[in-house]
C-alpha cells in the first residue's frame, strides 16, 4: 500500500491549504482513509477521515468548520482548512484503515498505513 501526500507549504496566517492524497497498491472495497497532523513536540492528532463505504466524515473537535475532507472515488482523497493560525504548523499525514469504519480519529495511531507526510508551515 502506498499513500502519497502533496500540497503542503509555507502559508500565510488566516491562509488556506488543500492537501491530497493518493492511495495504491490495494483492492479493499471500502476502508477509512483520513488526515492526521503532527508538530514538534506534540503528539500526533486526527484531522478529518472519510469512511469509502457511504461517503460519511468524521472530524475532530477543532477542524470542525475549518476542514473539509474529500473523495473523488479514485482512491485519492484531500484536506482542505481554512483560516489557518500558526498552531495548524505540523506535518500533515494520510493514512488509511482497510475494511473499517472512521471511528478510531481520536486514536490518531489507529490507521494502518500511512504516508511520508507533507509539512504545511503558518507564519
Amino acid at each position: 500500500v502506498q499513500l502519497v501526500e502533496s500540497g503542503g507549504g509555507s502559508v500565510q496566517t488566516g491562509g488556506s491549504l488543500r492537501l491530497s492524497c493518493a492511495a495504491s497498491g490495494f483492492t479493499y472495497s471500502t476502508y477509512c482513509m483520513g488526515w492526521t497532523r503532527q508538530s514538534p513536540g506534540k503528539q500526533r492528532e486526527g484531522i478529518a477521515a472519510l469512511y469509502t463505504g457511504d461517503g460519511s466524515t468524521t472530524y475532530a473537535e477543532f477542524a470542525e468548520g475549518r476542514a473539509t475532507i474529500s473523495s473523488d472515488n479514485a482512491k485519492k482523497v484531500y484536506l482542505q482548512m481554512i483560516d489557518l493560525e500558526p498552531e495548524d504548523t505540523a506535518k500533515y499525514y494520510c493514512a488509511v484503515r482497510p475494511m473499517a469504519r472512521c471511528e478510531g480519529l481520536d486514536r490518531p495511531f489507529w490507521f494502518t498505513y500511512w504516508g511520508q507526510g507533507t509539512q504545511v508551515t503558518v507564519s
